[in-house]
C-alpha cells in the first residue's frame, strides 16, 4: 500500500455528474491522502496504514517542530483512491499499471483504511471509487510525504 500525504489548510474532491459538478468530500485543516493499493495488500496492511497515517507527526508543535499528528491537532482527513500511484514509468513514456490492484481488490481495502481511521477517532471524507475526480487543496508548508507499507 502506498500513500501520498499532504498537510493541508483545506481540501475537497468533486466528481462530474449528470447535473454538473458534485461535491463528494471536503475537509478543513488536516491531511489529504492519495491512497494506492497493490496486489498483495490485505486487511492487515490497511489497518497498519491507517494507524501510520493517524500517528504521522507532520504538524508543528509550539516550537515550530513537526512533532504532532493529525490526531493531536484535531485535524481532518480526506482519503482519495489513487491507482496511478502504482504506475511504473521505468520503460518508455506510457506508464504500466500492472502493479496496481484490480478495483474489486482495492476498493474494500481503501474502505478498510477509512473505517479504521474513523475507529481511531478521525473525521474522514472520501472521494468516490472509480469516478473521475477533481481534487483541490491548499498544501500547508508545503508538506508532502510518501508512505509505503
Amino acid at each position: 500500500m502506498r500513500a501520498v500525504v499532504q498537510r493541508v489548510e483545506r481540501a475537497a474532491v468533486t466528481v462530474a455528474g449528470s447535473g454538473g459538478v458534485e461535491p463528494v468530500g471536503a475537509i478543513g485543516m488536516g491531511m489529504c491522502v492519495l491512497l494506492g493499493v497493490t496486489h498483495d495488500d490485505d486487511r492487515t496492511v490497511a489497518t497498519k496504514m491507517a494507524a501510520k497515517l493517524w500517528g504521522l507527526r507532520i504538524f508543528d508543535d509550539d516550537a515550530g517542530v513537526m512533532n504532532r499528528s493529525v490526531a493531536d491537532v484535531g485535524g481532518e482527513v480526506l482519503v482519495v483512491s489513487q491507482f496511478t500511484l502504482y504506475g511504473d514509468t521505468a520503460k518508455g513514456r506510457r506508464p504500466s499499471w500492472t502493479a496496481a490492484a484490480r478495483p474489486e481488490h482495492a476498493e474494500p481495502l481503501v474502505d478498510a483504511v477509512v473505517d479504521e481511521l474513523r475507529t481511531l477517532g478521525a473525521r474522514v471524507e472520501t472521494g468516490r471509487f472509480r469516478a473521475e475526480m477533481r481534487v483541490e487543496l491548499v498544501n500547508d508548508g508545503p508538506v508532502t510525504l510518501i508512505v509505503e507499507l
